[in-house]
């Protein structure tokens, strides 16, 4: 055997060198990438044009739409605060206490591990933006959960006078917001959706010159309540777009040509193929349900398919293949398992056992991977303090990927009557006894969880105290330092 000279050679140490290079360059091509969630409220699957929306203009979420793997049965809660509860957790929101959308049961249970808690765990930068509406108390802030970037209104959208400990700040507008930034109330320059955005971008260039992979929730509160800069009204108006349709259908091409921006900075950052970009929207349609559903029953707060069902577009270039519907019935709950093994990261015990949610990925690298059926229970919630043994059926449904119970007395096979008309109930007793026996034994396993219910009343919302505390303390400071 030749053995090398023990002075390598200029040739060898070069070659040396270059592998060492490359070693290198793998090494930063392995690190996990960056992982951006763009989630739109009072939104639903009917209301973008890549999705059959007659009226809506949406150039920058087709283009997005064509990019993506599309999940065309994918189902979030139908209220706001229940899907953020959801996704954050991996776990249905009622395990997290969360029943309502104000009045102390918007509030994620303390204990709950959420997938910010994870990827920060990781090394992720972690940043939210927008709507929370999982506590407006300190003790319940994004910055206890997991996020080291906090930029945020109060209560369930700008302005919104709340109930209970939860609620915006006084007078807020979407016109020049005030948002709480990291624990101190800012005031701001322009339209909400602008201002949102513009600042988890900066936050986003400011992680991309740390080198750290970074975890982005931007959740606007768009379109709630309808109302948009006049430019984009007037666009529609011209268009013949009914005046009170206008603002809405506004908001929406605000909210388009922000998410427009978002992609053309990561491009311009180079970024591109090392960042996850996923967007959905919170619950299904409100405004523009009359306008175009796609086909579905009900809306927002209801618990049909048109409450529930949502757009959700996930894009990684080079990984997986755009221009992809992917049919299996998924949910909000997999954002969590799906999103830490993106990451690599290893979910602690104490979560992991909770999860209920399922790890995408098979179906993203694969979409002809085999999806065993499941079942997703909904409920609105909503019921009156002390009721909620009294409120089983009310409001809800269990569905598989083929058959949903709504209210325990209407059935309805998704497969041939996908806008739920028909209520089949007679023609399909064990079928409909199965989701009927599971969603009794699941209402009374998160019997124990509901541990909101008796959360006494708040006398004050949150934001308007803590907002009237830095009033007088910068009263008093600038009372003691005239210049």
């Amino acid at each position: 055997m030749t053995r090398p000279p023990s002075s390598p050679s200029p040739a060898w140490s070069v070659l040396f060198a270059f592998a060492l290079l490359l070693i290198g360059v793998g090494a930063a091509e392995a690190k996990p990438p960056s992982i951006v969630l763009v989630m739109a409220d009072d939104l639903g699957y009917g209301d973008f044009a890549c999705l059959g929306n007659p009226v809506a203009q949406t150039p920058a979420f087709d283009r997005f739409s064509k990019e993506s793997v599309r999940f065309t049965n994918f189902h979030v809660s139908p209220t706001s605060s229940a899907t953020r509860a959801a996704l954050f957790t991996g776990r249905h929101e009622f395990r997290s206490g969360v029943t309502d959308v104000g009045g102390e049961r918007e509030r994620l249970q303390r204990d709950a591990m959420t997938i910010a808690q994870v990827l920060k765990s990781a090394g992720y930068a972690t940043g939210v933006f927008g709507k929370w509406q999982l506590g407006d108390e300190p003790p319940y802030w994004p910055t206890r959960r997991g996020f080291e970037e906090m930029f945020i209104h109060g209560g369930q959208a700008i302005g919104q006078a709340g109930e209970g400990s939860s609620g915006d700040v006084p007078g807020n507008s979407h016109f020049d917001p005030v948002l709480l930034h990291n624990g101190e109330f800012t005031e701001t320059l322009g339209f909400s959706t602008d201002v949102i955005f513009r600042h988890a971008i900066e936050w986003m260039d400011d992680q991309i010159d740390t080198g750290k992979p970074y975890f982005a929730c931007i959740m606007p509160s768009a379109a709630r309540p309808p109302v948009c800069p006049p430019e984009y009204e007037r666009f529609y108006l011209r268009r013949k777009v009914a005046p009170e349709l206008a603002p809405f259908f506004g908001m929406i091409s605000n909210l388009d040509e922000n998410f427009g921006v978002l992609l053309d900075k990561l491009q311009e950052w180079g970024s591109d193929e090392n960042t996850v970009v996923i967007f959905l929207t919170d619950h299904g349609g409100a405004t523009g349900v009359d306008v175009f559903n796609a086909g579905m029953r009900g809306g927002a707060g209801t618990p049909y398919e048109g409450g529930t069902r949502v757009p959700s577009f996930w894009r990684w270039p080079g990984h997986w293949t755009k221009g992809t519907d992917i049919a299996a019935l998924t949910a909000h709950l997999d954002l969590f398992p799906t999103l830490a093994g993106i990451a690599e990261t290893k979910i602690p015990d104490t979560a992991a056992s909770k999860l209920e949610g399922r790890d995408l990925r098979a179906l993203l690298e694969d979409p002809q991977h085999a999806w065993p059926d499941r079942l997703l229970f909904t409920h609105v919630g909503g019921w009156k303090k002390g009721a909620a043994a009294q409120s089983e059926h009310a409001q809800s449904s269990v569905r598989d990927s083929r058959f949903s119970l709504v209210n325990d007395r209407e059935f309805y096979d998704l497969q041939t009557d996908p806008a739920q008309t028909k209520n089949v109930l007679g023609g399909h007793p064990e079928e409909a006894a199965k989701l009927r026996t599971a969603y009794d034994g699941w209402w009374k396993s998160i019997q124990p969880d509901l541990v909101n219910e008796d959360a006494p009343a708040a006398k004050l919302n949150a934001f308007p105290e803590l907002l009237r505390k830095q009033l007088a303390e910068e009263a008093a400071k600038a009372a003691q330092d005239p210049k």
